[in-house]
């Protein structure tokens, strides 16, 4: 080992030797602290997802009905039409034929 090298090695040893444990805990603390508060943006993420999803898929079906209800009404609407023109149809065969 070079000397740059051996003096560089036993400056890390000594900064890392005189770490107490009090500043160790308060690392660890530290540590704790930031992790928490991550899991805490996550869930917070998570929420703000769920929700925006429980809107869209409810708007979503909101649209599917009212499409589901236009095409019922315009059904509804076929029919009697198309009743009606069979009934005018057929008066006018009965009435063609009394002359």
């Amino acid at each position: 080992m070079t000397k740059r090298a051996a003096a560089t090695a036993l400056a890390i040893a000594s900064l890392l030797a005189a770490c107490s444990p009090a500043a160790q805990n308060e690392t660890a603390k530290a540590a704790d602290a930031i992790a928490a508060d991550a899991n805490a943006t996550m869930r917070e993420a998570v929420s703000d997802i769920d929700a925006a999803s429980d809107k869209a898929f409810g708007a979503a079906e909101n649209a599917i009905d009212a499409v589901g209800n236009s095409i019922d009404a315009a059904t509804t609407q076929g029919k009697a039409k198309t009743s009606e023109a069979l009934r005018d149809a057929a008066d006018a065969i009965e009435g063609s034929g009394e002359k």
